[in-house]
């Protein structure tokens, strides 16, 4: 779904990224400043109970980052470099999230049981990626599973928002636990994708 939106926000942002350009300023730069700017509100946001601003500023943050990979492509630039580093900070801005949401129920939050799963989702959020490159580095593929990271994080910031809008806790709860069996199921499809590949090719 996310994905899809991304899509329609990249034609609509094309004349933001062609001025951004004229001004001198590299895709590179705004990867690196849009990282930042979701750090920083999630780990200020959420811990300190903002959720609602924090989840509804992300989300903005989340859809402007196409910005530079149209920046790239029509400054010619589009390549590995960008691709690594895109996928590289996308880790940072992930992790951040969920690090302020276990910040939060470990604090003024008071909710062990979603610090828990916010802190499992920010373990398997790591590892769901992880796989499909060490797959890739060996020359397989695992591009498989129910939990991309655009489904993952339009879940929790939809969460985020509702609960700081006022919705019940189990709202958080239930996406949280959700996010976590389908980030593990995700995991296992990846792993039985890789080991099948490798039976596959043994002689």
């Amino acid at each position: 779904m996310l994905s899809r939106l991304r899509g329609v926000m990249t034609r609509l942002w094309t004349p933001l990224a062609d001025a951004l350009l004229r001004a001198g300023v590299t895709p590179d730069a705004v990867t690196i400043t849009g990282t930042l700017a979701v750090v920083v509100t999630a780990l200020w946001a959420f811990p300190t109970g903002h959720l609602l601003l924090g989840g509804l500023l992300i989300a903005v943050f989340t859809l402007t980052d196409s910005i530079d990979g149209v920046m790239a492509r029509r400054s010619g630039r589009s390549g590995p470099w960008g691709a690594f580093l895109d996928s590289t900070l996308d880790r940072f801005g992930d992790g951040a999230i969920f690090a302020g949401l276990v910040l939060w129920y470990i604090g003024a939050g008071d909710s062990r049981p979603d610090a828990v799963l916010a802190l499992a989702c920010l373990v398997l959020g790591s590892i769901v990626p992880y796989a499909r490159a060490r797959a890739e580095g060996l020359g397989m593929t695992a591009a498989v599973g129910i939990a991309e990271r655009a489904d993952r994080l339009f879940a929790v910031l939809a969460a985020t928002v509702l609960v700081g809008a006022g919705a019940p806790d189990v709202v958080m709860t239930v996406v949280l636990a959700l996010l976590t069996v389908a980030s593990a199921v995700t995991v296992v499809q990846r792993m039985a994708t890789v080991r099948r590949q490798v039976r596959q090719a043994a002689p």
